[in-house]
């Protein structure tokens, strides 16, 4: 049993018996709707509708209170208005109901006063030790018992069917489209949950309740707002543990969309980049819009996601070839090289016009030569690059075998345990393969982008199990010096940074300009010199960096120009950095702040002073490893610049790592002490020539930054 699992929403998702609070004659209003339903697709477990003004509702035996139920339900549904919310909580805990069906609105998605009387729900229904979903929830489904605790339209208009795929919303809406695009291709669908706004039972904890299902293979999430990210990475390692994948939309991408989401649910906006960073790390599958939701469900449920690269065309039109061909580079699909031992088997089994090339072109000569179509298929299964196989059937007919292809392809996909495809305009084709258990598109570009997030998921899945195992690098909290200032003075945070093992440039705090020449001597004679103070962490735009200092008489003037100008700003001076001064092939900018939802978040880019203009940045969630730094790196738009053009020899990425690994691994280990590091720039050389940390600034935990 997982611990995180709440036994009174299990109950609440597969109840046998359902008290409708709120219940009414009229079948198209919340109360009434799920009473229908609960009827109409054959619940089999007992159903009381409360109404005391009524001695039936629709056709069932009324009660006039939880109360005078004859045995206690599983879990309540409530549709009453919101004054009367709180007086049945009470009536739930009295009559010892585990979890309550929220419907009522007017609660943290109306405003100030609506937040505050949601707040009072939730405290109440913990102190009674009940279990809310909602308030303003579109209910609860479930196409397996018919337990349909929903009030939602669609089903009057799409008829359910069971099958092993979840669909957890916090929107209402965004819970029934995808239901209704799964239906249309013949997918059934268990679960459908929407959570309206999480006040208590978050569509996290919903969502893992779903997932601990042991027949669900795929679970669809639509995200307002990320509130439980610890739930959401359960969902994602109790179903990758038997080979099931979340996919999740999260809305709010945009400043205008993160906005629309707050107001629609009274909901916490997340950082979009660090939830893309969660996602990745937990092996969820990000779709952008309610399409790519459900667009690859089909092969999902065909075939596990894994790790592919290389994809076979094959199709009897050699501009579908192409089109495919195209798109699949835009997404950077590979497709499969064939070896000369598989072209020369194409040879043996096409006609001599045809292509024996990968896409391959079987031309209209698959009318006549019904034995064809197999015998490609077998061949090119040979090949090992093969990973993937997407057919193109751009038209088919009379002449056309279309039951014996769908059959073959059905029968190859089995035996070879290779994800296969098909794409075709018509409905009737499509129908047929669909018949024969193959995931299958009206377009070829659908089938493409299914292939490519179907083996890009596998291959998070994969990254994020080996992820799992990864330990935190150990690290000796040395505390953070004494002090109430909000920031560390630069000396003081480049002494953190490298008891932390983060290489930094030669330096030394001086106090007089006795110190500043025996610095300059011993460092020389090329140096920096720059004013320490924590209350100025943005020395040069106050004319307090001193940049390619060389003689005696410099670094005296240096010196005195710090100290004249912090006394004229009032400000305390903790004295003069004088550092070698470093020339490397490139700035990196490097930056941690503690996430109070994600933890310690790592963000690594390009340097400069456009970082914030071009952003162009990774973002990672610590523990993780150099090599999860290299790949992230590898996404940045000056990839290419990197790794060395023209000649030019790569950068040390390594060093990048390396430090990246050690920001995060400092920051967790004084979580309560470090809010944020400030790491800018970090030179780097060539590769194997190093790097080094030349200014940061640490903020303390609970400081806001200085004015200065």
């Amino acid at each position: 049993m997982n611990d995180l699992l709440d036994p009174r929403l299990q109950r609440a998702f597969a109840p046998r018996r359902i008290a409708i609070v709120g219940a009414t004659e009229d079948r198209n209003k919340v109360g009434g709707r799920p009473l229908h339903y609960l009827q109409r697709f054959g619940f089999q477990g007992a159903v009381y509708p409360i109404n005391p003004k009524r001695a039936t509702v629709q056709g069932l035996a009324a009660y006039p209170s939880l109360a005078a139920t004859p045995e206690a339900p599983d879990v309540a549904i409530i549709a009453v208005g919101q004054d009367a919310v709180a007086g049945v909580i009470d009536q739930c805990a009295a009559r010892g109901i585990g979890s309550a069906i929220v419907m009522s609105s007017g609660f943290g998605e109306t405003g100030t006063e609506g937040v505050a009387r949601q707040q009072a729900l939730v405290a109440q229904a913990r102190r009674l030790g009940i279990r809310l979903i909602g308030p303003n929830a579109q209910g609860v489904a479930n196409f397996q018992t018919g337990a349909v605790m929903n009030f939602s339209t669609m089903f009057m208009e799409v008829e359910p069917a069971d099958g092993p795929v979840a669909i957890v919303s916090q929107s209402g809406a965004a819970s029934v489209m995808p239901y209704a695009m799964l239906r249309e291709r013949g997918v059934g669908v268990r679960y459908l949950v929407a959570s309206g706004n999480d006040a208590d039972a978050s569509v996290c904890e919903l969502a893992l309740a779903a997932a601990a299902d042991p027949d669900i293979r795929v679970v669809l999430m639509y995200i307002e707002s990320l509130s439980d990210p610890a739930m959401l990475a359960e969902v994602a390692r109790l179903a990758s543990a038997r080979g099931a994948a979340v996919i999740a939309l999260k809305s709010g991408r945009s400043a205008h969309g993160a906005k629309a989401a707050a107001s629609h649910t009274g909901a916490i906006v997340n950082d979009d980049v660090v939830v893309d960073a969660f996602f990745e790390r937990h092996g969820i599958w990000r779709a952008t819009d309610v399409q790519g939701l459900v667009n690859a469900v089909e092969l999902y449920l065909a075939s596990p996601p894994r790790a592919a690269e290389h994809l076979v065309v094959m199709s009897h039109s050699g501009a579908v070839g192409v089109l495919c061909a195209d798109a699949a580079a835009t997404l950077g699909l590979a497709l499969a090289e064939l070896g000369q031992p598989v072209i020369d088997a194409l040879a043996g089994i096409m006609p001599s016009f045809a292509t024996a090339q990968n896409p391959v072109d079987l031309t209209a000569s698959l009318m006549t030569q019904g034995g064809m179509y197999a015998d490609t298929l077998g061949a090119l299964a040979a090949d090992p690059q093969a990973d993937m196989f997407l057919i193109g059937v751009p038209v088919a007919g009379e002449g056309y075998d279309v039951p014996g292809m769908a059959r073959d392809t059905a029968r190859f996909a089995a035996a070879r345990n290779k994800p296969c495809v098909v794409s075709a305009p018509q409905a009737s084709v499509r129908q047929a393969f669909r018949d024969a258990g193959v995931p299958v598109f009206s377009h070829e570009t659908d089938a493409i982008n299914a292939l490519h997030q179907w083996s890009r998921h596998g291959m998070l899945m994969q990254q994020s199990a080996a992820r799992h195992a990864l330990r935190a690098p150990s690290l000796d909290a040395q505390p953070l010096p004494d002090g109430d200032d909000p920031l560390l003075s630069e000396a003081d945070s480049l002494a953190l940074l490298g008891a932390a093992g983060i290489p930094t440039v030669a330096h030394r705090l001086c106090r007089n300009a006795d110190e500043v020449i025996a610095a300059w001597r011993a460092l020389g004679p090329q140096v920096v010199v720059k004013a320490c103070s924590a209350r100025i962490p943005h020395k040069s735009e106050h004319g307090l960096v001193f940049v390619d200092v060389q003689t005696a008489d410099q670094v005296r003037d240096a010196w005195t120009a710090c100290a004249e100008r912090v006394a004229a700003m009032g400000l305390p001076l903790d004295g003069v950095i004088v550092a070698q001064r470093v020339r490397g092939r490139r700035e990196f900018a490097l930056g941690v702040r503690q996430d109070p939802l994600f933890g310690t978040v790592v963000m690594v880019s390009d340097g400069g002073k456009y970082v914030e203009a071009l952003r162009d940045f990774v973002v990672l969630l610590h523990p993780f490893s150099e090599s999860d730094v290299i790949a992230k790196l590898a996404r940045l738009r000056i990839a290419p610049v990197l790794a060395g053009v023209r000649g030019e020899a790569p950068l040390d990425l390594n060093v990048v790592a390396r430090t990246a690994v050690a920001l995060g691994a400092l920051a967790a280990a004084h979580p309560l002490a470090i809010a944020s590091i400030d790491l800018n720039p970090l030179i780097v050389g060539d590769a194997g020539q190093g790097g080094w940390a030349v200014d940061a600034v640490i903020e303390r935990q609970g400081a806001s930054h200085a004015a200065h």
